[in-house]
C-alpha cells in the first residue's frame, strides 16, 4: 500500500529537480544574412528574465515570453508542471563563430543560468544564392515572401546620404523640469518598404513620455545640403530633465527595409539588350541605422520661493468649494484645478490650511493629460474631502500656487480667493454632532428647580464614600498628569518638522505602493509607474528632510553618504530610481518589468 505514495513523492521530487534548470534551443550553423530563433527554456514559472549579450548577431524581435502547462495522473495522484520559454529573433551578418553567453532567471526566489551556446555563420555558396532567390520568388508569387527572412550585402548598394535617421530637440538649453519634444526621423532617397526599432534610447536622468502612440507616421519632403528627402517622422517624445547640467539624449537604433534597384549583369550575348532599368527588379536590403547621440544642457531653476511644488510650464488655476452652505458633519469639497502646458504628471498637491474643526482627507487626484505633437497638456485636479464637526461661520484662507515660467524665467504666482462656508445645525443623532450657545441655553431653560426636602436620610456607609473620593481623586491626578505629558509630547512633535515628515514617510509611501498596485495587471502602465516615481521620491524627500524641488539623485546620494547608510542600500536606491525610470522602455513583457519593479520598490521603501 505504500508504494503508490513512494511513487508519488519521487515523481514529485523529479519535477522539482528538473524546474531548477535552463536549457538553451538554437541552431548549430546558419548563413549570413538569415533570421533564426534561439529559445530559453525553464521547467518551471519564471520571472526576472536576464539575457546574455547577442555579440555578433543583430536582434530582431524579443523576448517573445510563453509559457504551457501539462498535467499527469497516476497511483490515483495528480502533477503538474509548468514551462516558461523566451525566444529571440537574430540575424546573423558576418560569417565566423559567435558564442551566446548565459541568460539567468529566478525561480522560486533562486537563480538559475543556462550553459553558453556556439554558433557558427557560414557564407551561402553560388549554388545555395541560387537556389534562395527562386524559393522567393516562388514565395512571393504565393504571398508567402517575407523580406526580413534575409540580408543580402548592403555596403555597395546603399551609402550614408542615401539613407539614414537623425534625432532633434526643440530645445537644447532647457531649465530643469521644463517639456523639451525630441524628434526622431528618417531621411531616405530610396524607396521604404517598413523598419524596425532595435534599441530605444534610455534617456537616463530624464522623466519621459511617448507622444507617438495612437499617431500615423508623418511623411513630408525636406531638403538637406541640397539634397532632396522623403522623410518620415517614427517617433516623438516628451522629456522633463530631472537634473541640472550636461544630459545626453541616446541614440535610437533601427532597421531599415529598403527596396533597391538591381539591374541584370552583362554576360556578353544577347540579352544585354535588355539590359535597360526597365527591365530591372527591385531587391529588399536591411539597413542598420542609428542617430546621433545628442547632449543637453540643463539649467537650474533659480531659488525657489516658499509653496513651489515643482510645476514647470505655463499653467492656469481654478476651483473652491462646491457649496457654500453645509450642515455639521456632512462633507464638503474643496477643489484645484491646474490647466496648461508643462510638467503635469509630476505636480504634487499644494499645502492647504483648512479649519482646525474641519476633517481633511488626502486629496484624490484626476489627470485629464493630453500627448500631442506640442507635447503634454491638459490638466490635473485635486479635490479635498472636508467634513466640518461645529456650527458657525469659517473662512479658507487663499490658496496659493506657484510654478516656473521657462519663457519668462521667472516664478509666477496664482490664487484662488479665500472661500466663505456657513456649518448649520446638523442632525442631534449623528454621531460626532455639536451644540451651539443657543441650544445650550435652551437646554438650562427646560431643566425643572429641584424641590426642597424636609429632611434627609442616609442610606449608605460615609467609609465607603469616603474611600470612592480618595480613589476617584488619585485616578483624576494621574489622568491629567498624564494628559499633560502627551500634550507637551504632541506639541514638541508638531513643531518637529522634520521628524514629522520622517514619521509619515513610509505611511504615505506604503499607501502610493497600494494605488500603483491597482496598476500591475495589463495596461495603465504610465499610471503605474508615474505612483512608483512619486511613492519612491516622495519617501526620500519626507525621510530625509529634502525639498522636492532641490530632489534629484545627487541631493539623494550626498544625503544617503552623509546619514552613514549602509552602501549595498544605497546601491539599491540608485538602481531603483534609474530602472524605474527606463523600466518603459526596456525589452520584454511590460508587465514582467512592472512586477519586478514593484517588488524591488516595496523592498527598499521598507528598509528605509
Amino acid at each position: 500500500m505504500k508504494r503508490p505514495y513512494i511513487l508519488s513523492l519521487l515523481l514529485l521530487i523529479s519535477t522539482t529537480l528538473l524546474a531548477q534548470e535552463m536549457t538553451v534551443q538554437a541552431p548549430s550553423k546558419v548563413y549570413a544574412g538569415d533570421n533564426f530563433t534561439v529559445r530559453f527554456v525553464v521547467n518551471d514559472r519564471a520571472s526576472d528574465f536576464r539575457a546574455p549579450s547577442f555579440d555578433g548577431f543583430v536582434v530582431r524581435s524579443g523576448p517573445n515570453v510563453s509559457s504551457s502547462s501539462s498535467y499527469s495522473f497516476g497511483y490515483g495522484q495528480s502533477t503538474s508542471s509548468v514551462q516558461t520559454t523566451y525566444s529571440y529573433t537574430l540575424n546573423a551578418q558576418n560569417t565566423g563563430t559567435f558564442t551566446i553567453g548565459s541568460a539567468n532567471c529566478s525561480v522560486g526566489g533562486k537563480s538559475i543560468s543556462s550553459k553558453g551556446v556556439s554558433i557558427t555563420v557560414e557564407k551561402l555558396s553560388a549554388t545555395q544564392q541560387q537556389q534562395r532567390q527562386q524559393q522567393q520568388q516562388q514565395q512571393q508569387s504565393r504571398g508567402q515572401y517575407d523580406p526580413w527572412a534575409q540580408q543580402p550585402q548592403t555596403k555597395q548598394q546603399l551609402d550614408e546620404k542615401s539613407l539614414f535617421a537623425r534625432a532633434t530637440v526643440n530645445k537644447s538649453n532647457p531649465y530643469q523640469g521644463e517639456q523639451v519634444i525630441v524628434t526622431y526621423k528618417i531621411y531616405t532617397q530610396v524607396p521604404i518598404s517598413q523598419f524596425a526599432i532595435d534599441k530605444l534610447p534610455g534617456n537616463q536622468g530624464f522623466w519621459a513620455e511617448d507622444l507617438s502612440v495612437g499617431q500615423q507616421i508623418k511623411q513630408y519632403e525636406e531638403t538637406v545640403d541640397g539634397r532632396r528627402y522623403s522623410v518620415a517622422e517614427i517617433r516623438r517624445g516628451a522629456l522633463f530633465a530631472q537634473e541640472s547640467g550636461t544630459l545626453a539624449i541616446e541614440p535610437l537604433e533601427l532597421n531599415v527595409l529598403a527596396m533597391v534597384q538591381q539591374q541584370r549583369r552583362r554576360t556578353g550575348s544577347i540579352w544585354d539588350l535588355f539590359d535597360d532599368p526597365f527591365f530591372s527588379t527591385q531587391q529588399a536590403v536591411v539597413k542598420p541605422l542609428k542617430t546621433s547621440r545628442i547632449n543637453v544642457n540643463v539649467r537650474p531653476l533659480p531659488a525657489a520661493p516658499d509653496g513651489f511644488n515643482g510645476a514647470v510650464g505655463r499653467f492656469t488655476v481654478d476651483g473652491g468649494l462646491n457649496m457654500k452652505t453645509v450642515k455639521a458633519n456632512e462633507a464638503v469639497t474643496y477643489r484645484l484645478t491646474v490647466s496648461g502646458t508643462g510638467n503635469l504628471m509630476l505636480i504634487s498637491a499644494p499645502q492647504m490650511n483648512f479649519p482646525n474643526v474641519f476633517e481633511s482627507y488626502d486629496p484624490q487626484v484626476t489627470d485629464n493629460i493630453k500627448k500631442g505633437d506640442a507635447g503634454i497638456s491638459g490638466s490635473r485636479t485635486f479635490e479635498w474631502v472636508l467634513i466640518p464637526r461645529t456650527m458657525g461661520n469659517y473662512t479658507i484662507p487663499e490658496m496659493e500656487f506657484i510654478y516656473f515660467d521657462p519663457q519668462s524665467g521667472q516664478y509666477v504666482r496664482k490664487h484662488i480667493e479665500q472661500q466663505q462656508l456657513k456649518v448649520e445645525k446638523g442632525d442631534p443623532h449623528a454621531a460626532g454632532s455639536s451644540y451651539s450657545k443657543d441650544d445650550v441655553r435652551v437646554l438650562a431653560e427646560d431643566i425643572s428647580y429641584i424641590h426642597p426636602l424636609k429632611s434627609l436620610s442616609t442610606k449608605h456607609n460615609p467609609q465607603s464614600t469616603t474611600l470612592f473620593f480618595y480613589l476617584a481623586a488619585i485616578i483624576i491626578i494621574l489622568l491629567s498628569a498624564a494628559t499633560i505629558f502627551i500634550g507637551r509630547k504632541r506639541i514638541s512633535a508638531a513643531q518637529d518638522i522634520a521628524g514629522m515628515r520622517t514619521k509619515k514617510a513610509t505611511r504615505l509611501a506604503r499607501r502610493r505602493l497600494k494605488k500603483a498596485a491597482t496598476y500591475l495587471g495589463p495596461g495603465n502602465t504610465e499610471r503605474f509607474y508615474e505612483e512608483i516615481y512619486r511613492a519612491i521620491w516622495g519617501c526620500l524627500a519626507d525621510k530625509y528632510n529634502i525639498e522636492l524641488s532641490q530632489l534629484n539623485r545627487d541631493t539623494v546620494s550626498a544625503c544617503l553618504e552623509e546619514k552613514n547608510v549602509d552602501a549595498n542600500h544605497q546601491a539599491n536606491i540608485m538602481k531603483l530610481l534609474q530602472d524605474v525610470d527606463i523600466a518603459r522602455f526596456a525589452p520584454g513583457d511590460p508587465e514582467q518589468h512592472k512586477q519586478s519593479v514593484y517588488a524591488a520598490a516595496l523592498t527598499v521603501i521598507a528598509t528605509l
